[in-house]
Order: C-alpha cells, then sequence, then structure tokens
C-alpha cells in the first residue's frame, strides 16, 4: 500500500512518531504506482513483493506445513499450519493436542495472502505457544461479497469439527485477523456463537466495521499515510455492491446484537482511517457484556503490526496479541 506526501505537509504528519514518518517517507520516495491504478492481479504482485520488506526476520519454526479445507460448494481452500516450535510438528495420537488459532490476512479482500502473512502467523505461534492455521480465502473481485465470509467461517467450522486431524484441540478455538481479515474475523466470531462453537477468543488488528468509512478518521487521513481514501473505495468497489454494503457480515457494528460472542483484543493504530470504527467496535462489544481489550498503539498507521524491523510498537503488539492468547487457552 502506498501514500505520497504533498508539498504541503498533511495535517496527520505530527502525529506520527519518528519511526513511523521515516518509514511514510520512504514509501514517498519510492515513488510506486497506486495499487488502485494497477488492477487486482498487479496489485496482488506488488503487494507481495513489498508485504515483508519492514518485518523482522522469519522465525525458524517447524515448516509451515500445506493443508486444504473445503469450503461449502467444495472448493479446496489452501490453508498453512503453523507449530510453535520445531518440537511441537507431531502427528501422533500420543501428543496432547494444541489450542489453534485461525488467521485471516488483511488486503482489502483483494490482496494479500498466506505469504503475505508469513513472518507474522509464525511470530503469534511462537510467541503464544498455540498452533496457527492461515487461511487463503478466495479475493475479489474474481469471488465477491460474501464468498470471503463464507470460506472463513467454514474453515472455522472445520477447525472446530476435524482439526484433531492435524493434531490440534477443535475445543479451544480462536480467530483473528488484520484488516480485511479483521473484519472477517469479527463476522465469524459472531456466526460461531450463533452456530453454537465455543471460541476462546477474538484478534481484532485495525478491523473495518462500518458500511461508508465515514467516520472523523476516515476523514482526517483520507490521504493517508499506508492507507488512504482512494485505495479504500478500490478495494470495496472490487469487493461489494453498495446497497450490500450495510449488510452486518460486511459491517460488524451493524450486527444486531453481539451478547455472548467471544473475549475479544483489539489492536489499533491511532493514524489510521479504521480506528474510529475499531473503537466504536470495542464499545458496542463492553455494551453487550463482552470481555474486550483494547490496545490502541499511537503514532503509527495501518499496517503497522508487519512493519517490526522498523517500529518498535508492532513487537509491542505481538507481545500483546501472545499474552492474549495464552491467557485465553490457558497456557
Amino acid at each position: 500500500m502506498s501514500s505520497s506526501l504533498h508539498s504541503e505537509p498533511p495535517l496527520w504528519l505530527p502525529r506520527l512518531t519518528p519511526a513511523m514518518r521515516q518509514v511514510v517517507e520512504r514509501i514517498a520516495r519510492a515513488r510506486h504506482t497506486p495499487m488502485q491504478e494497477l488492477g487486482a492481479v498487479q496489485a496482488r504482485r506488488a503487494y507481495a513483493m513489498g508485504s515483508q520488506t519492514l518485518e523482522l526476520p522469519a522465525l525458524v519454526l517447524a515448516q509451515g506445513t500445506e493443508q486444504t479445507i473445503v469450503a461449502r460448494d467444495g472448493t479446496p481452500l489452501r490453508a498453512r499450519l503453523y507449530w510453535p516450535s520445531p518440537s511441537t510438528e507431531r502427528a501422533t495420537a500420543a501428543v496432547a493436542p494444541l489450542p489453534v488459532v485461525l488467521y485471516l490476512h488483511g488486503g482489502g479482500f483483494t490482496i494479500g495472502s498466506v505469504e503475505t502473512h508469513d513472518i507474522l502467523c509464525r511470530r503469534m505461534a511462537s510467541l503464544s505457544g498455540a498452533a496457527v492455521v492461515s487461511l487463503d480465502y478466495r479475493l475479489a473481485p474474481e469471488r465477491r461479497f460474501p464468498c470471503a465470509v463464507h470460506d472463513a467461517f467454514d474453515a472455522l467450522c472445520w477447525l472446530g469439527s476435524q482439526g484433531h486431524e492435524w493434531g490440534l484441540d477443535g475445543r479451544r478455538l480462536a480467530v483473528a485477523g488484520d484488516s480485511a481479515g479483521g473484519t472477517l474475523a469479527a463476522v465469524a466470531a459472531i456466526q460461531a456463537r450463533d452456530a453454537g462453537i465455543a471460541l476462546a477468543a477474538q484478534v481484532l488488528i485495525y478491523p473495518g466495521t462500518t458500511a461508508h468509512q465515514d467516520t472523523e478518521s476516515h476523514h482526517f487521513y483520507a490521504t493517508g499515510p499506508v492507507l488512504n481514501k482512494p485505495l479504500i473505495d478500490w478495494f470495496f468497489r472490487q469487493y461489494i455492491d453498495w446497497d450490500e454494503r450495510t449488510d452486518w457480515r460486511f459491517a460488524p457494528l451493524l450486527a444486531p446484537e453481539l451478547e455472548a460472542v467471544a473475549p475479544a483484543l483489539l489492536v489499533l493504530a491511532e493514524c489510521d482511517p479504521l480506528v474510529d470504527e475499531g473503537l466504536a467496535y470495542a464499545d458496542r462489544l463492553r455494551l453487550a457484556g463482552v470481555d474486550v481489550e483494547l490496545e490502541l498503539y499511537r503514532g503509527v498507521a495501518h499496517e503497522f503490526i508487519k512493519m517490526g524491523h522498523a517500529l518498535p510498537e508492532a513487537m509491542q503488539a505481538h507481545r500483546a496479541i501472545a499474552a492474549w492468547l495464552q491467557r485465553a487457552f490457558s497456557l
């Protein structure tokens, strides 16, 4: 994702930490073609090429095991299973099954993959002690709303009922995701409650939750950094028709009721168009009696969770997520 610095400094620039400002300046100097001008296929390639540039080195775990989960329409969905350490990769029934987190990557429902979020999922598994399953749900515009919603929930149901086939404990199950993946995770948590699936936790990293992106933070950060209005508009044109945007499966803030959904950790970036809707969703969950922990990282932008090489806040967030999962799973 990219943004540009203008001849007159944008109003949001002073809010950034020095390290975040350096990242934004670096992005501007690179002069990449904006993703919304590339088309979906080229945008995916561009994001894949740069997605791990600012990440920490990949942790050495057991090799991510390639797996398949079958969606409701019979389509095989690629998934990657991460064990917390090489010593925990095991296939025998004699070893106690591990709790598992279904991870749903970000990318505006249009870009992103198992590969682009490989390092993040490795760190989540290693730091938490839980297994992580990263899902390649189907992307827009080839598969539009609600296909990604169905794929995410189908994978969650499979892990709950058949995860034991992979050495996983489907009774200790959580869902997590960033950005669009955070939206899918929030929706899956509601669907799990409705289906009688007891989730231990949901981890929502700067999720989208509103129908029309009309909050104050969307206006203030319309020109960036990292995520901006033209890119958001382009993502959603790929994914969903305008008259469907009030469907709560796109905008979980509009869900009729949120009582009894899984305890939630929300990880938000202050300098992000999505921050206000993340805060609003945390408030709604609390009003519904849900156990909520909110981590708001000041001075950083959208996608910061994947910038651990440049931003200390990314590592702080990784540790906060791991601690939340450990408490949820009693690890």
